[in-house]
Order: C-alpha cells, then sequence, then structure tokens
C-alpha cells in the first residue's frame, strides 16, 4: 500500500544519474587532455622537423669575400613534405637584411643563438608555424650573423589533429556506453539486497511478526533492527488485544447470564400477570443484550484473529457433531431436530477458533427463524471442495434483501420480533474469506433459507 505515501525519484534512478554524470564529466576532461596532449606531441613533432630544416640551412650558409653563400641542402625541405603538400616559406636575413626568401615573412625578434625558436602566426591568410635561428659567422677579415625562418602551414597537423580527435570521442563515447551499463549493473546488484527484503515482507503473511534473520549489508543493518523492533512490538500488541478480547468476552457474558437466571427464577415464583409481563421483557432484553454483546465480541475477534490465523488441521463432521450436541438443549426446546449427513472425514486446515464461531452462528441462526417441531438439515462434504450447508424450515432469506444482509448489522424484513444482532452472517462471511472461502445465501425451492459455508 502506497496510499499516503509521498514517493521521490528511485533511489536506483538517482545512484545511476550521479555514476553516468559523473562518467559524462570524466570523458569529457579525458577527451581534452588526450587531445590537448596529441596536439602537444604532434606540434612537437613539426617543430623538430622546422628546426632540423632551420639548423640544415644553417650548417650550409658560408662567407666568401665577405659575401654570405647558401648552398640550400635538398634534406632541408623535403623533409617538410606532407601528404596535404603544405605550403613552406622561408626567408635568410644578413644583419637584419633579408637576402633569400619572401620579404614580408616576420623574423622572430626573441631568437638569441641557434636555437630555433617557434611560433605560431599569420602569413598570407594562412595559418603557420614558423621557426627561426640565428647564427654567426666570421670570415677572415669580416663576422655577421644570418638569420633563417622557415614557416609551414598547418594543413597536414590539422587533419592529423582531427582524426585524433574523432578517435578519441569514439573512445570516449565507449567508454561511457559502458560507465553506463557498469552502472545501471552495480546499481541494481546494490539495490538488490533491498529489494529482496521489500519482497520478503510483502510475502509475509499476516500472522508472520517474527524478526528477519537473513544476511543484510552492513548499510540496511539499522532499517532491519528498526522492522525487527517494530513486529515485535505489533506481536506483542496483539498479543495484548487478544487476551482482552477473551477476557472481556468472559466479564460481559458471565453476568449477563447470571441476571438471565435471577429473572428466570423470579419469573417462576411471580404470580402477577403484569409483574410476568415485566419480567418476560427483561429476559428478552437480557437476550438480545447477551448474544449482541457475544456476536460483537466474537466479530471483533475474528476482526484481530483473520490477519493473524493460527491454522491446524480440522475435521469438519467432528467439528458439527460436536456443536449440535452443546446447541440440543436449545433445540429442544422448539422440538427441532438436527439430521446431519457427512462424508466419513472432511478435513481442512484453519483457524479452529474462527470455524467454530461461524459454524455456530449459522446453526444460531438456523435455530432461531425455524418454527416449533421442524428439522435443520446438516450436510458435511469434501466435494468438490469442503463445506457445509445448513438449511432450515424457516421463512427462508427476503430476496430482495439477500445480497446485503452479510452487511454488519443487517437483518431481513422478515426478522421483526426475533432476537438478533445483524453480525451472524457476517462473522460467518469474514471467516469464509480469511480461510479463501465463500458463504452462499439461498433459499430452498420447499421453503426454508439455505447456507453454504465453504472453504
Amino acid at each position: 500500500m502506497t496510499d499516503g505515501l509521498r514517493i521521490s525519484s528511485s533511489l536506483q534512478k538517482r545512484m545511476m544519474v550521479t555514476l553516468i554524470a559523473g562518467a559524462a564529466i570524466l570523458a569529457i576532461i579525458l577527451f581534452f587532455i588526450v587531445r590537448g596532449y596529441a596536439a602537444k606531441i604532434a606540434q612537437d613533432g613539426q617543430d623538430n622537423i622546422l628546426g632540423a630544416s632551420v639548423s640544415s640551412i644553417l650548417d650550409a650558409a658560408v662567407i666568401r669575400d665577405g659575401t654570405v653563400e647558401v648552398d640550400f641542402p635538398y634534406a632541408s625541405f623535403s623533409m617538410l613534405d606532407t601528404d596535404l603538400d603544405d605550403r613552406v616559406f622561408y626567408a635568410i636575413y644578413q644583419d637584419g637584411e633579408l637576402i633569400s626568401g619572401y620579404e614580408n615573412l616576420p623574423q622572430l625578434s626573441q631568437v638569441r643563438g641557434t636555437q630555433s625558436v617557434f611560433q605560431t602566426l599569420q602569413f598570407e591568410d594562412n595559418q603557420v608555424r614558423i621557426a627561426s635561428a640565428t647564427r654567426t659567422l666570421i670570415g677572415a677579415r669580416d663576422r655577421t650573423e644570418v638569420s633563417v625562418s622557415i614557416a609551414q602551414t598547418q594543413d597536414a597537423l590539422s587533419r592529423t589533429l582531427n582524426r585524433i580527435s574523432r578517435n578519441v570521442a569514439a573512445f570516449g563515447a565507449g567508454f561511457f556506453a559502458l560507465v553506463a551499463l557498469l552502472s545501471y549493473w552495480a546499481t541494481a546488484t546494490t539495490i538488490k539486497p533491498l529489494m529482496r527484503l521489500a519482497s520478503s515482507v510483502e510475502k509475509r503473511g499476516p500472522q508472520d511478526l517474527s524478526p528477519f534473520q537473513k544476511e543484510v549489508p552492513a548499510e540496511m543493518v539499522p532499517l532491519v533492527s528498526s522492522l525487527n523492533t517494530l513486529m515485535g512490538r505489533l506481536d506483542q500488541s496483539l498479543t495484548q488485544s487478544e487476551d482482552f478480547i477473551a477476557e472481556a468476552a468472559h466479564r460481559v457474558r458471565t453476568p449477563l447470564a447470571t441476571v438471565r437466571s435471577y429473572a428466570e427464577a423470579t419469573l417462576q415464583r411471580v404470580s402477577k400477570k403484569e409483574n410476568r409481563a415485566a419480567l418476560r421483557s427483561m429476559v428478552r432484553a437480557i437476550d438480545e443484550s447477551s448474544r449482541a454483546a457475544s456476536q460483537l465480541l466474537d466479530h471483533a475477534m475474528i476482526t484481530f484473529r483473520a490477519d493473524h490465523l493460527q491454522k491446524e488441521r480440522i475435521d469438519l463432521v467432528d467439528l458439527v457433531q460436536e456443536l449440535a450436541v452443546r446447541l440440543a438443549p436449545i433445540a429442544e426446546m422448539k422440538d427441532v431436530e438436527f439430521n446431519l449427513q457427512n462424508d466419513p472425514s472432511v478435513e481442512i486446515h484453519g483457524d479452529l477458533i474462527l470455524i467454530q464461531n461461524a459454524i455456530r452462528n449459522l446453526i444460531d441462526n438456523a435455530l432461531k427463524y425455524s418454527p416449533n417441531e421442524a428439522a435443520i438439515n446438516i450436510a458435511i462434504r469434501s466435494s468438490p471442495r469442503p463445506y457445509v450447508e445448513i438449511c432450515d424450515q424457516g421463512p427462508g432469506f427476503p430476496p430482495d434483501d439477500m445480497a446485503n444482509l452479510t452487511k454488519r448489522f443487517t437483518r431481513g424484513k422478515n426478522a421483526d420480533g426475533t432476537i438478533g444482532s445483524g453480525l451472524g452472517l457476517t462473522i460467518a462471511k469474514d471467516v469464509a474469506t480469511a480461510h479463501d472461502g465463500a458463504l452462499e445465501l439461498s433459499n430452498h425451492p420447499k421453503g426454508g433459507a439455505c447456507v453454504i459455508l465453504s472453504f
């Protein structure tokens, strides 16, 4: 039952969302880290080639007769070949003056010595990577400074980085999908003990208030301990309620029976007509009060025990025969005869007190509405399912009221003048329901009411 509960989002979903969100953030961070590292490695590779090209040109520079001569090595430019044929630009300066190459190719100002300096910049509408280095040449009478700058477009590098980015993105997506699956498995595994506990509680019968003894994770120990404490309190409360009902039944029925016996004894000694009429009214009122109190207590006990059944093996034949013997004095007062028809043995598994109360109320009803010198037919059969059928020769059930007669405090229109509280059929139906049975009401074709209590 979830009525009245404020239900928040699923605990498993919360855990999954947390894990998957963490995995997504981790995948994004991983993508940028790997891509940045790959870009650095690729850029370092290009820088090494550019630096080697600059160094090879500087190594080929010499002074002859005061003039700088540079014999370009073939390898200085061939090493810069790429799949996309990136463009290559160069410039050679002597003491700050261009002696060969692209005039507008900048010379990096921070160049000091033979160590190459690198920078990325825009040149002729292209993003290029430029490397610059300087070397001092010393001739017989001259000393001059030669600077070499080589720039290369980055189309191949961009394509390589894009390919790496796609691969890293695919790896990240696969990592995310794997983490999502693992998150589902991990959360399902983590939440499984809680679901087992919930299933165990749901499958328990109402009468099972024993503590939970199964192994549970450490985090669930407070919950299970609280449940066990609650079960113990409920068991104690139900036991006290049962004891109270039994004690109340005894304390109510005994004084009423005593008062009735005194009233009957007084009636035998009184001869005055109006006094005898008053005593008869008193006896009737006591009978009505006693029956109402008895059935109210029976109904309370059935309501309690229906969720706390104490089942045992019961032979319906022996039970009905014993009840017939107990009620025989009442039947003899009206010259009513019990006709029992039964199979040799009809056994069921149920709560003896409840079933005894139900059958006693049904026989008692039949006795109340049976005329004098009549018969009550009682059949106990085992097929198609165990049942007890009780038929009397009274006025029967009013057809218009039959559907409502099993409701509490409901009596038929023909019940006027008959002592009763309207709980007898209610008790029998509640007992049948508690035992997965049924109570069927009908009228005999030859007159009289028939009740079938099946289990």
